[in-house]
């Protein structure tokens, strides 16, 4: 098709997206107006002392600390997870997808009660831990352990979508060459896979960091910055929370140019 007709063809399909572009554009505006208005009444904030405060430097430190082993664990033991969902069928797979999305639509304060009562102190598996000086709760652990699981679920549907576009010809072939399922994976599947799998890392981090309500419920001591931001707004409001705040906000910019260098994250795992 020549680029005249192409043209052509867009302006006779320019009415037709009038009314949907206008229905899209208030989302559009209701998504950028809060973050307009938050950055505006924070312009004469004192970012940099608020971030300089003991309690914010805890906060930080806390977060920057547990976000990538929470990321870490979720992609060791996500990624093979992905591969397996992506390339076989089994009894109970349906049920295997399911524990995949489950913490994704769970609530996370709910989510971070059921993590409780499996782990929790008085639980046969924290008392243990407890007993072992590694408690669950209250504790770093128990942060990692509760953005792990608001956050693994990123990384395991981005990859799956990652390795399900891979073509299963490749990897065959790398067999038949006398490759084992192993050296498949990690020198074919692996770096096809990359731009989904670095995607859903970005995306893991980003929930992780960022995650507040199974941390409250699990670990509401040592505070993470969520945590933080919290117990300043109750304190003292809006004000008091824009240095760590517009920290947040910085991260979360940092890993939309990450997803968007990787390539389009799918939302949604492909039957």
């Amino acid at each position: 098709m020549s680029r005249s007709e192409t043209a052509r063809l867009r302006r006779i399909r320019t009415p037709e997206l009038l009314v949907p572009a206008a229905l899209g554009g208030l989302i559009l505006v209701y998504f950028a107006l809060p973050f307009a208005t938050f950055l505006s009444r924070t312009g004469t904030a004192d970012v940099v002392a608020g971030l300089s405060t003991p309690e914010a430097q805890v906060a930080i430190r806390n977060s920057l600390l547990t976000a990538p082993v929470s990321t870490a664990i979720a992609t060791v033991l996500g990624v093979p997870l992905a591969y397996v969902l992506a390339r076989t069928s089994f009894p109970g797979k349906r049920l295997v997808e399911a524990l995949v999305i489950l913490p994704l639509i769970v609530p996370p304060v709910v989510g971070g009660a059921m993590i409780i009562t499996a782990v929790g102190r008085f639980t046969p598996i924290g008392s243990a831990a407890t007993a072992a000086g590694v408690p669950l709760t209250d504790s770093l652990v128990g942060v990692i352990l509760a953005q792990t699981f608001v956050a693994a679920p990123f990384v395991i549907i981005t990859a799956r979508a990652g390795f399900g576009a891979v073509d299963e010809r490749l990897e065959q072939a790398s067999r038949s060459l006398g490759y084992g399922p192993l050296e498949t994976f990690w020198n074919v599947s692996l770096p096809l896979a990359r731009g989904a799998i670095l995607a859903g890392i970005s995306l893991t981090f980003a929930r992780a960091i960022g995650e507040f309500g199974a941390t409250m419920m699990v670990a509401y001591n040592p505070r993470t910055m969520p945590t933080r931001i919290w117990v300043d707004f109750i304190t003292g409001g809006i004000d008091a929370i824009a240095p760590l705040a517009l920290a947040l906000f910085a991260i979360t910019l940092v890993v939309l140019a990450a997803v968007q260098r990787f390539g389009r994250v799918p939302t949604v795992i492909d039957r």
